[in-house]
């Protein structure tokens, strides 16, 4: 499962997404506030470990608060768990009414924040293992990792499922071949990017060509089609 770790203290960070790694998140770390919104804002995330002292949107004493309330006003709806040195009652509140699921104090031991992260999920915190596409051709269940189009499951190789994923996480959105090959085939990969080319075009023959849009220089996106009520707002932007 990916998750989202904001936290702009390293001797924190860096451990932290050790331990994290090894317990099988696949960690994705921001040191700033406004990095992390630009990140959590792309869907990818149904899960996130935020601290609440981070410069990068504004006042630095309550950075995550803002934040986690900017998700929110975006229609964001991961699991959202603070860390934080401030253990005061109000703090607490104003993180949980902000939007929050759990709320842990510094300092913790790191098999408490996993069994935070166990126990929200189980609560349901990610709304939903399936995600519909296609104009309701297509669904993806990512707990089973299938994917079905017209009613009849279709066989994706892992690579497959994990580039249709990261689109309809983030639908709607371009993709640049370079971004999508960090996220899918890893910083350690030596080949090229073109191979993201070639992927496509096996979901796109195993799909249908709309399931997947291209543009020049833009890259590829998963179109959003889903109604409009059902949509977080469209190109929401720090300070919007």
């Amino acid at each position: 499962m990916r998750l989202l770790l904001v936290e702009d203290d390293l001797r924190i960070a860096a451990p932290l997404s050790e331990a994290l790694g090894e317990a099988g998140y696949e960690v994705t770390h921001c040191a700033d506030a406004l990095s992390g919104l630009q990140e959590g804002l792309s869907g990818l995330y149904p899960v996130m470990v935020l601290d609440v002292m981070l410069p990068g949107l504004g006042h630095e004493q309550d950075g995550g608060f803002e934040l986690a309330r900017r998700l929110r006003d975006a229609g964001n709806e991961a699991a959202l768990v603070f860390l934080t040195a401030r253990g005061e009652v109000q703090d607490r509140v104003s993180g949980l009414d902000i939007g929050a699921d759990a709320y842990l104090v510094k300092p913790f031991e790191t098999p408490e924040l996993l069994a935070t992260l166990r126990a929200t999920l189980r609560k349901g915190s990610v709304r939903s293992a399936l995600l519909a596409f296609g104009s309701g051709r297509g669904l993806l269940d990512t707990s089973a990792r299938t994917v079905r189009w017209d009613g009849a499951e279709v066989a994706v190789t892992g690579r497959e499922y994990a580039l249709l994923e990261t689109l309809l996480h983030g639908r709607g959105r371009w993709f640049t071949r370079e971004e999508l090959l960090s996220r899918v085939w890893g910083l350690d990969f030596g080949g090229e990017a073109r191979i993201v080319d070639v992927y496509v075009r096996y979901l796109r023959r195993k799909l249908a060509p709309e399931a997947i849009q291209s543009e020049r220089g833009r890259g590829y996106r998963a179109p959003d089609d889903r109604p409009s009520a059902e949509r977080p707002p469209e190109n929401r932007r720090p300070g919007a």
